[in-house]
């Protein structure tokens, strides 16, 4: 890894900083797929599935429910197990994040808020060298604390172990499709994928711009880009530091791996470690090689700046810093709090903002799968008190309507 200081790490903050999950490259062909099977459907679904996904003519669309059972039961213990205590923990953290409906009376007027689910939601769970069964934890069981009914799983090729997780958490609707054909049946709805109202979850390129073109007619959660972790320490221990960089890095050879801090010999210590631990990692040498830096700010005042111009998806950092940090995706804080903890079992949820977007939003959470729904009643003498703010706001706006709307109701009052 790279070692700046002064103006130049500053300047690679500052170049940071401007990033973006967004890339454009490749709109135009993604556009095509997308409203190529809003218009034919499956016919361009299953032309698409088959082409980039690997679906056999033997194969439906639709994974059997019994094909999923049978997942479950073909698992090793070991990993139901793991599966189990992980689902509670997510499970545990959502409830706790759960907002809750609640109602006021001031002077006569109450005001309030409801909670309500939505009804469905697709969860998109990407396929790559080993099944990302994680990804269906953390964008599920949010969906399901928050009462959502209907849940639609799209993920190319999924694996026995998938569907042994989806199996667990009583969900019955896979579908063996990706990319941005399986983005577009979700939000357009094809003959045997019904329409969704919100879609979450990771993926590539293309999946990513695709949840961007629906976005005007399906909800989506973010538009997520390559994994990012930011490490921030004057005390740790260089073999943790350095073997969060590389997990983190592992991911893509286009994940963002920096390590920050003020100690010239820390630095120098954990670029060392990753150099031994990227041995034999092909993706995660590449990444580093392409993106990792180690900045040395001059003082942390400086450092914890550079961290909020960052504002990573993981960031890792000794402690005292917490009430200065203003943006991050999800924060560990200490010596025994790995990100890999984070991205399998803490609870916090692991699809987390990218490309510099956790400055204006945080992770997924119960919160994406909610609608809150306003409420308000007034008693005659609440609305009589109130009359006079609300008719002169109108009548400067000059909505003599709204006004009057307001005083037909208060001239008998």
């Amino acid at each position: 890894m790279r070692i700046l200081s002064g103006s130049p790490a500053a300047r690679y903050v500052a170049e940071l900083a401007g990033r973006s999950s967004r890339s454009s490259s490749i709109e135009p062909r993604v556009r095509r797929i997308v409203n190529d099977v809003r218009r034919n459907g499956d016919r361009a679904l299953v032309r698409y599935a088959r082409r980039f996904d690997g679906i056999l003519k033997s194969e439906t669309l639709r994974v059997s429910p019994a094909e999923i059972n049978l997942a479950w039961k073909s698992v090793d213990p070991h990993f139901k197990s793991s599966l189990q205590t992980a689902a509670a923990n997510i499970g545990q953290f959502c409830e706790w994040q759960k907002p809750v409906e609640w109602t006021r009376t001031r002077k006569g007027a109450l005001v309030g808020q409801l909670v309500r689910p939505l009804d469905s939601v697709g969860c998109y769970v990407p396929a790559g060298r080993h099944p990302l069964v994680s990804t269906l934890l953390m964008t599920a069981i949010p969906a399901q604390v928050a009462g959502v009914k209907t849940i639609r799983v799209c993920s190319p090729q999924p694996r026995r172990e998938l569907l042994a997780a989806a199996a667990m958490l009583g969900i019955s609707e896979v579908y063996r499709v990706g990319g941005a054909h399986a983005i577009a049946a979700l939000a357009y709805g094809t003959e045997s994928i019904l329409p969704v109202e919100k879609i979450v979850g990771p993926g590539n390129s293309y999946v990513t711009t695709a949840k961007k073109l629906v976005s005007f007619d399906c909800s989506i959660d973010m538009l997520a880009g390559p994994t990012e972790t930011v490490v921030y320490s004057e005390r740790g221990q260089p073999h943790f530091i350095a073997a969060d960089l590389v997990a983190q890095a592992e991911h893509d050879p286009e994940a963002l791996a920096i390590f920050i801090t003020t100690r010239v010999q820390l630095a120098k210590a954990v670029a060392k470690s990753v150099e031994e631990r990227t041995a034999g990692n092909q993706i995660a040498f590449e990444s580093l090689r392409k993106s990792g830096a180690v900045l040395i700010g001059q003082s942390r005042h400086q450092a914890v700046e550079w961290l909020n111009q960052i504002a990573p998806e993981h960031l890792t950092i000794d402690g005292p810093e917490l009430p200065l940090i203003r943006n991050a995706g999800s924060v560990f804080i200490g010596n025994y709090s790995p990100q890999p903890a984070g991205d399998y079992a803490t609870g916090p949820n692991h699809v987390l903002p990218t490309g510099g977007a956790a400055r204006f939003r945080g992770g997924l959470s119960v919160l994406d799968f909610v609608k809150i729904i306003t409420v308000q009643k007034l008693s005659r003498p609440a609305l009589r008190e109130m009359s006079p703010v609300i008719t002169t706001l109108a009548e400067v706006e000059g909505l003599l309507a709204h006004a009057d709307s307001i005083r037909v109701r208060c001239r008998n009052a």
